[in-house]
């Protein structure tokens, strides 16, 4: 669809349709409703389906299956419903729903999130006023939970050599695990000895750099021939996924508890601070958007602090002085 509202917007999009005639109604329609809105200043109402397609269509980073999770059960529950409709009492009503279901606290404000989302990006296109406020849960402050090097090495021992490999890499790199199964060969300088994270691939949405250690080159150099495409593969095919149930085996063989595959990135920046990497230099290795996000692993690491820590002065050796007042009394 291609056309020109009276304001002079140049509308152009897809009508998502291979039946010329459904597209013609659609364009027809869209050229009617801008008019009105030009004229009258119309807005048609819009429903929440149409408000979650066009925040997915403008998002630049592909869909994965928790994004697809979330947005089906919020679809369940708001199928058919005016924006206008979605108020503070609907979404309340969405949040004691989801916290029946006896999930934690930041797992209800992952929905939430998404549903506040999808609102804010309906308000950015005029299609409601304002976006409702949305009331994000309290939630503890978790540990964080990294592997030991003993624990690291009992669990690349009992992983198959693929697995083995992309554990390593993780722990080199501190790469979430959707940019290591991603890595293509066309994202790695050997001879810089240097890897990339494209802007649409990282959660930030820009490029991360990522230096290569000697670990990280070692195990890049044993995937050469191995795929054409991607680095890190089986029997030639590019590997989906890794966090399943030979990976729960695995932990469990290797003695390992209360382990997930994201915290193998929290283990390579837990290292990292306890080696004494400042966290600025931390912050831009691992691609986080803000220093917040890395003052988690501080507390690892008190060297910076050290200098400070007799500033309090002496104890005074008080055993002797009370003694005396004691026989005094």
């Amino acid at each position: 669809m291609d056309f020109t509202t009276p304001s002079g917007q140049r509308i152009k999009k897809s009508a998502r349709t291979t039946d010329r005639k459904e597209a013609q109604e659609l364009h027809d329609r869209l050229k009617a409703e801008a008019w009105r809105r030009d004229q009258f200043d119309e807005r048609p109402e819009r429903t929440w389906e149409e408000a979650a397609l066009a925040w997915l269509d403008d998002r630049e980073r592909s869909d994965n299956g928790t994004l697809s999770g979330i947005l089906r059960w919020l679809t369940d529950r708001l199928e058919g419903k005016k924006l206008s409709a979605i108020n503070a009492s609907l979404i309340g009503e969405i949040t004691a729903q989801k916290r029946k279901e006896g999930v934690t606290p930041a797992t209800v404000n992952k929905y939430l999130m998404v549903l506040r989302a999808v609102l804010r990006h309906a308000h950015s296109l005029g299609w409601i006023p304002s976006s409702p406020r949305i009331r994000i849960l309290k939630t503890e402050t978790k540990r964080v939970r990294y592997l030991t090097k003993d624990e690291a090495t009992r669990l690349i021992a009992v992983l198959p050599d693929h697995k083995a490999d992309i554990v390593r890499f993780s722990l080199a790199t501190g790469l979430r695990m959707r940019n290591v199964l991603g890595l293509t060969w066309s994202q790695v300088d050997m001879g810089r000895r240097v890897a990339w994270i494209h802007p649409d691939q990282a959660k930030a949405r820009r490029a991360i750099s990522v230096p290569l250690s000697d670990e990280a080159v070692d195990v890049i150099r044993k995937q050469l021939g191995k795929c054409d495409t991607h680095v890190f593969s089986f029997n030639g095919q590019p590997i989906q996924r890794v966090n399943n149930r030979g990976w729960q085996k695995a932990l469990k063989k290797a003695g390992i508890k209360d382990f997930r595959w994201h915290d193998l990135r929290h283990t390579w920046a837990s290292w990292h601070i306890q080696n004494g990497t400042p966290l600025s230099v931390l912050q831009e290795l691992g691609g986080w958007e803000s220093v917040s996000m890395v003052k988690r692993y501080a507390h690892l690491s008190g060297e910076h602090l050290q200098k400070y820590a007799g500033n309090g002065g002496r104890v005074p050796n008080t055993s002797q002085q009370t003694l005396e007042v004691v026989k005094t009394w």
